[in-house]
């Protein structure tokens, strides 16, 4: 069920700052090359767009180590992957000048995305037809360009499902706080879809703010606010980093929460927060769209022993994404034979399962999909003292969108 959380795993941003390219190998972009035993090995160069350095770094920086677990499985599969590195910085700005460089300097033939300021590269990328693969966690655009595809199938937060309220109250909660960051068009649209999703489970939304600054830890006016709402219940649309420094200061104010669902902070980002982080998350559940390693299946072993191929620890959200976008490239692949954009394109779009790499067990998604999953599903663990177990019942906890229940789109 549990396992012990290993210290010492280096801070990802430190590594990928500059840029990198991994796993050397002969051959360009797209071309063919013979490995030493005369099987055939094709070679592809993609870019990870994503926010290294900056406030979002908390959430973002590890998917680099996630695609050099990807990298270990594609060499499995016969597939050298060369990656470049391209930082946001957290800034629009520096985010499309990074997809700019990818595209016109460093010809990658793909993207992996996973940055809460893509939105600010994706018309460029589209007016190129460059293949995105990664997770919507930053706008609309990935359920409306043909180019992009979702490893956790379509994403659309104004629509409201069922599973955050129910898991809630069967925790007992009654007065429920959110927030989520006002740059952010999925951050500010979940924490309101969490405010709804807890309303009409019949739990009273005692504070709701989903214009919260991006990154900040500045919380103390917001945690006063939530205990003068007199909330026991608590979920965060926001990077970790915000996140623990609000279930810190809740603490610190004697707020006493019957359940804080994260969905960030699991695994390695908790290590990285430094210790004050466990003390203050002790006793909070994590959502997952993915099994969690502590369920021990075939996919979460083979996850965590090509983490280790690449002198990776401990997992965390991000390093899943990472990991499965480059799952979901090799699978494009498999069906493209001469490897161009063009070529990769038209195969990421004929993908209309994808278990991502077994991490959603029986639980497929549609990477091509533009409207939302009628169900949805998170894998729960809670953390206790150092160690994370999963939780009954919610491995997975799935739930149905609620029929005519909306929230605006953030403006």
């Amino acid at each position: 069920m549990g396992q012990k959380r290993r210290r010492g795993m280096a801070a990802a941003a430190a590594s990928v700052v500059a840029t990198m390219v991994a796993v050397a190998g002969c051959g360009s972009s797209g071309g063919s090359t013979a490995s030493g035993s005369g099987a055939p090995t094709k070679t592809i160069t993609i870019g990870v767009l994503t926010d290294a350095t900056g406030p979002a770094a908390s959430a973002s920086a590890s998917s680099v180590d996630g695609v050099k677990a990807g990298v270990a499985y594609a060499a499995r599969n016969g597939y050298t992957i060369k990656y470049v590195v391209g930082d946001t910085a957290t800034n629009p700005a520096t985010a499309l000048a990074a997809a700019q460089k990818l595209v016109t300097q460093d010809h990658v033939t793909a993207v992996i995305g996973h940055s809460a300021l893509l939105f600010a590269a994706t018309n460029y990328l589209t007016a190129h037809n460059v293949p995105v693969v990664g997770i919507p966690e930053d706008g609309p655009e990935w359920t409306t360009s043909k180019n992009m595809f979702q490893v956790t199938g379509p994403l659309d937060q104004t629509y409201v499902y069922s599973t955050s309220g129910d898991f809630l109250k069967a925790k007992g909660v009654t007065s429920f706080g959110a927030i989520g960051y006002s740059v952010s068009p999925q951050s500010s649209e979940a924490a309101s879809a969490a405010a709804e999703s807890v309303k009409r489970a019949g739990i009273a939304v005692g504070y709701l703010n989903a214009k919260f600054p991006f990154g900040s830890t500045d919380v103390g006016p917001t945690v006063i606010a939530m205990k003068n709402a007199h909330i026991d219940g608590y979920t965060g649309q926001v990077d970790p980093n915000t996140n623990f420094a609000i279930l810190s200061a809740l603490r610190d104010q004697n707020v006493q929460l019957k359940a804080a669902l994260m969905p960030t902070g699991y695994g390695g980002d908790i290590e990285q927060a430094g210790p004050g982080a466990l003390q203050a998350a002790d006793g909070s559940y994590f959502a997952l769209t993915y099994e969690p390693v502590e369920m021990g299946t075939p996919a979460t072993k083979q996850f965590q022993a090509d983490l280790k191929t690449a002198g990776i620890g401990e997992p965390t959200y991000a390093m899943y994404n990472g990991y499965t976008s480059v799952g979901l490239i090799v699978q494009a692949l498999k069906a493209t034979p001469d490897v161009t954009q063009a070529n990769l394109l038209t195969s990421l779009s004929k993908i209309k399962s994808w278990d991502a790499l077994g991490l959603v067990g029986d639980h497929p998604v549609d990477p091509t999909a533009r409207e939302p999953n009628p169900t949805q599903c998170i894998w729960v663990t809670q953390l206790t003292g150092t160690t994370f177990k999963t939780v009954p019942n919610a491995i997975p906890a799935c739930g149905p969108i609620i029929p005519g229940v909306r929230v605006a789109p953030a403006s």
